[in-house]
Formats: C-alpha cells, sequence, structure tokens
C-alpha cells in the first residue's frame, strides 16, 4: 500500500513560495530583457525576496538562468518524448523529441545560447547545472528509447547515436552563425544531419 507524505510544514511552504517567486521573476524578467540585461537586485524586488534570500536559492545570475530553463527544458523534454511514442518513422519521432528541446531554447535566442554554454562550461557539482545535464542525459535517453524500437540496432549503439543526435542538435543551437536562424531553419538543418546518422 502506498504511504502518503507527510504535509509540509510551514518553513518548507515558505521557502517552496519564495522559490516560485523567485523563479516566476527570473523568467518573465529574463524573456523580456534578456539575461545580460537583469540584475539579481531587480530579479530580487519583483520577486519581493531580500537579495540576499535570493542568494540562498542561486549564487549567481548564471544559476539563475539555469533554474528558469531547467524548467522549461523539462517541460519540453516531456512534450517530445510522449508526442514520440506514437510516431513510427524513426527520424520522425526523433525529432519529435528534438523539436519541442529546439523550441524551448530559442524562446529568448541570447538566453538560450547562455544556458548551453553554461551546461558546457559550468560547475557540474553545482546544483541547477547537475539537473541541466540530467535533462542532456535523459534527452539521450529518450532518442536511444526510439532507436532501439528497430531490433537491428542493439542498445550500445542506439546510445552512441543518441549522444552524436544530442551533440547534433546543442552545436547546432549554440552556433554563432545560427543566432539569426528561425526555429524551423535549425530543424531542417538538425534534421539533414539526424537523416546521415540513422542507418
Amino acid at each position: 500500500m502506498p504511504t502518503v507524505p507527510p504535509p509540509l510544514g510551514r518553513r518548507e511552504r515558505n521557502k517552496l513560495d519564495k522559490l516560485d517567486r523567485i523563479t516566476s521573476a527570473a523568467r518573465e524578467l529574463f524573456t523580456e530583457h534578456g539575461v545580460d540585461e537583469v540584475t539579481t537586485q531587480q530579479i530580487a524586488d519583483k520577486a519581493d525576496v531580500a537579495v540576499g534570500t535570493l542568494f540562498l536559492y542561486a549564487k549567481t545570475k548564471s544559476e539563475l538562468l539555469l533554474l528558469v530553463q531547467n524548467s522549461a527544458y523539462a517541460d519540453a523534454l516531456t512534450r517530445g518524448t510522449a508526442a514520440a511514442e506514437s510516431i513510427t518513422d524513426e527520424l520522425d519521432a526523433v525529432m519529435a523529441i528534438v523539436r519541442p528541446v529546439v523550441e524551448c531554447n530559442r524562446t529568448q535566442i541570447d538566453n538560450g545560447r547562455t544556458y548551453l554554454r553554461e551546461i558546457v562550461f559550468g560547475d557540474p557539482a553545482e546544483p541547477h547545472h547537475h539537473t541541466a545535464l540530467s535533462h542532456t542525459i535523459d534527452t539521450e535517453k529518450a532518442i536511444a528509447a526510439v532507436l532501439t524500437r528497430d531490433a537491428r540496432t542493439d542498445p550500445r549503439t542506439a546510445a552512441t547515436r543518441a549522444h552524436i543526435v544530442s551533440a547534433i542538435m546543442f552545436v547546432t543551437m549554440a552556433a554563432s552563425i545560427n543566432r539569426a536562424s528561425s526555429v524551423a531553419d535549425l530543424l531542417d538543418q538538425i534534421r539533414d544531419q539526424i537523416r546521415v546518422v540513422l542507418p
């Protein structure tokens, strides 16, 4: 029989409420102005918390961006994985996973590119960075699951191809030459590259 977790105490509820307010404030300001144009003081003011309190949840503005983008990435991956389940064509199913991740990353282009840079160069011991890395691993697992539907593809080969697909997606989104590219253009580029990787 499943156990019901005990209700959260007042302190835990207050912490979650502050985290929600900080995340919402950062998301709104980053989307409107871009991460480089927003100060931690502006986020704290909008969230109605002291700057010191904000730093208890994220030590830097980069960590705040990770906090915001991680939530959006997780939602995008959930949507993409669900969409891929009903698609039989392998390439189309992989693109169903990729599409919402790319759309999410390009909601605010500079924020998306900064997020990718943080994933690559950030501190993996930092919790928000660790979560971002976990999302990339989960993306590869979702893609590998699609690729192993073909009985000719063993799990190791599927994992390797999924890693390559992930690299294609990330490099295409991060490349300076693609800064002005539309989501549709990026998806076309990614699709063309993935087609070469798949058997």
